[in-house]
């Protein structure tokens, strides 16, 4: 045991270093735009999120509420979410191109008891370089299919008439 621990210190560091230069970028409709470092990230509250894979396994994913993120950038909640702020979405995208669509309402506390949270860990450990430094994780979906590897921007937008 003596010995995993300095391996295991060592192989955390150099993910770290490796991840250093990463920004989740916060960005369209919002008052505050924002680029956060997984340094960013890891000083905020914490929350878990459990998915089963398209394996049938299920993982424990630790991170940071999205909700969280989006209040920080000044993305409208609560009592402002309403008239036409209710035809705003998140579009999240992830560094290979995939794309997925929230609506601002299902991920609103007020409104929905969706758990979605950016995590950087799984089952006690960092997500693997292949599919990190962050996922998008919404919980208790059937399918993972919005449950997205490699996240980079979350983007505001609003449907216009």
């Amino acid at each position: 045991m003596k010995k995993i621990l300095p391996l295991a210190l060592f192989l955390f560091s150099g993910w770290v270093f490796c991840q250093s230069g990463f920004t989740l970028k916060v960005s369209g409709d919002v008052s505050k735009p924002l680029e956060m470092t997984l340094t960013d990230l890891s000083k905020m509250p914490r929350k878990e999120a459990s998915l089963k894979d398209k394996d049938g396994s299920i993982h424990l994913y630790k991170g940071v509420s999205l909700q969280d993120i989006l209040a920080k950038a000044g993305v409208p909640s609560g009592k402002e979410l309403h008239g036409e702020n209710l035809s705003k979405y998140l579009l999240a995208r992830c560094t290979d191109g995939y794309q997925v669509l929230f609506s601002l309402a299902e991920l609103d506390a007020s409104v929905a008891d969706k758990n979605v949270i950016v995590a950087d860990m799984v089952d006690g450990k960092p997500l693997p370089e292949s599919r990190g430094p962050l996922r998008l994780i919404a919980e208790g979906e059937k399918k993972p299919a919005r449950s997205s590897y490699q996240l980079e921007s979350l983007i505001i937008g609003q449907i216009k008439k």
